[in-house]
């Protein structure tokens, strides 16, 4: 039993959250969950980023303080998780205290270093993203992520000596293969690493909204390197030392294809100059888009999170988004895919499945698990499928591939259904072949609680109520994963209970 600690990219406040956010969270909610269910004692943040320019915007035209307009938006990010059956150990929010005085304390170090420095900024910025861009960034002007025009900005603030650790990084990357995953990403940073960093503004001039500089209080922190600290302020880094050694290095940073050179290279920079050590991976998603445009409050193209749970169930939306999403590739959501594999995948092939199962336990074994009368070649493998797919899907979820991982179970679902029509159960009934039928019986009822405890990351729900069909109370999800590979668990006589569909058919809908 070892430690997990992961994260996610924090959000800005200046608009609610959508689907394309809830993305990241489910995927590191699967992570979470998976890794707990190996066994590890795992720490799970999330949160929301405060100090943007454009949230101190926002709030200045709705006439309210920033901390105000912060304080009116951060339910609605909670409450769009809690949906989703997201379940974080610490949502951080950058005007925690004690992420504060982690910022500060990081900056001196850095400053006590040599590795910042006061000079001219002279440069395009995207408020949107709140990123510095140079002229080769810009597509006529404008942002390429957001599509909105830079603004010039010159002012007088500090620079941190980004230049001086280009080779340290690469060498880092270089040594540890799965750092910055997937591949691709790994080589995009390498390129713009070759290409030459150059230092880095890491302040403001103070407009009243930010952390004050702790080597000079007329500056705030630029927002970026306010955000980035958060991931060891959740470790206690300004003051909780044991738990910092504990916590600390981050095990996982799951974030954004968007955001990697910030994740990549100027936070693992920032870490090295202050004497930190690095996270072990950084795992960077792609996008999704919804009917092939981008997500956008402002373009009113967008899908609330607890709206669509609402109306399908959270299980089925992390199910969709998960599988939709390739390890290495964007995802376009459209409603006519979402509810053809709500109404295939999930009702038709999972949902009568189980629902199939347990009632022919009830009809023909009196509401009992039954034993195995004389196991036969036809049950060993069975079996074998069953052990060979846990092993592949557990390489996967470990490489964080959630999607084929959830492809796994999918199989064992399809052969699961398959063995139902092979072996006709009913027909073994009516022919007395009692014995025969026990073993089929007990063969998909092993089969069902494996599938269910592979479903159990993607689909917390739905995995809850086949356990209590099957008479199983795990519990503690610390450590469940102990009892997927072991066969003929279940024990013999134990009683079964219905748990009717579990994923009804709907008709499709659009919120």
């Amino acid at each position: 039993m070892g430690k997990f600690y992961l994260t996610t990219a924090i959000d800005y406040v200046n608009a609610p959250p959508h689907l394309g956010h809830a993305y990241e969270k489910v995927c590191a909610d699967v992570i979470n969950r998976y890794r707990k269910a190996m066994g590890d004692n795992t720490f799970f943040c999330t949160g929301v980023d405060e100090h943007s320019l454009n949230v101190y915007r926002q709030a200045k035209a709705k006439n309210m303080s920033p901390r105000q307009y912060c304080d009116e938006m951060v339910p609605a990010f909670k409450l769009a998780w809690q949906s989703l059956g997201i379940e974080y150990d610490r949502f951080i929010r950058t005007t925690d205290e004690d992420h504060i005085a982690s910022v500060k304390k990081l900056l001196q170090k850095i400053y006590d270093k040599g590795d910042i420095y006061k000079d001219k900024y002279k440069g395009w910025y995207c408020v949107s993203c709140e990123a510095y861009l140079q002229e080769s960034d810009l597509i006529e002007g404008k942002c390429p992520i957001h599509n909105r025009k830079a603004e010039w900005l010159e002012e007088e603030n500090y620079f941190f000596r980004l230049s001086g650790y280009s080779e340290k990084i690469l060498d880092h990357i270089n040594k540890c293969g799965n750092f910055i995953t997937p591949e691709a990403r790994k080589n995009e940073i390498i390129n713009i690493i070759k290409s030459g960093l150059q230092d880095i503004s890491i302040s403001r001039a103070s407009e009243g909204w930010g952390i004050e500089l702790p080597f000079d209080p007329a500056q705030t922190v630029y927002v970026w390197i306010d955000a980035l600290t958060n991931y060891i302020s959740a470790a206690g880094f300004s003051g909780d030392k044991r738990r910092f050694k504990e916590l600390w290095p981050a095990d996982l940073h799951v974030i954004g294809k968007d955001i990697t050179r910030f994740h990549c290279i100027i936070w693992p920079a920032m870490l090295l100059s202050a004497g930190i050590s690095l996270p072990l991976r950084i795992y960077a998603h792609g996008f999704m888009t919804l009917e092939g445009r981008k997500m956008s409050k402002t373009e009113n193209n967008f899908i609330d999170p607890k709206n669509i749970a609402e109306a399908a169930g959270s299980d089925a939306v992390r199910y969709f988004i998960v599988k939709e999403m390739p390890y290495d590739d964007d995802m376009d959501f459209t409603w006519d895919r979402f509810w053809l594999r709500y109404n295939t995948h999930l009702a038709n092939d999972f949902g009568n499945l189980s629902s199939r199962i347990l009632s022919m336990a009830e009809k023909y074994c009196g509401n009992r698990i039954p034993g195995f009368s004389e196991r036969g070649k036809e049950d060993d493998e069975f079996k074998n499928v069953f052990c060979g797919l846990t092993d592949k899907y557990q390489k996967l979820m470990d490489d964080c591939r959630l999607s084929s991982a959830l492809d796994c179970a999918w199989e064992l679902v399809a052969f699961a259904n398959k063995y139902v029509e092979t072996s006709q159960p009913w027909k073994l009934h009516k022919a007395g072949q009692n014995g025969k039928l026990d073993n089929v019986l007990r063969n998909l009822l092993e089969g069902l609680r494996v599938i269910s405890v592979l479903l159990y990351p993607f689909m917390p729900v739905a995995s809850h109520k086949i356990w209590k069909g099957l008479g199983i109370k795990p519990g503690e999800k610390q450590g469940i994963f102990s009892e997927m590979k072991p066969w003929g668990i279940l024990p013999e006589g134990g009683m079964i209970e219905k748990t009717g569909m579990i994923f009804p058919r709907k008709e499709k809908d659009k919120l």
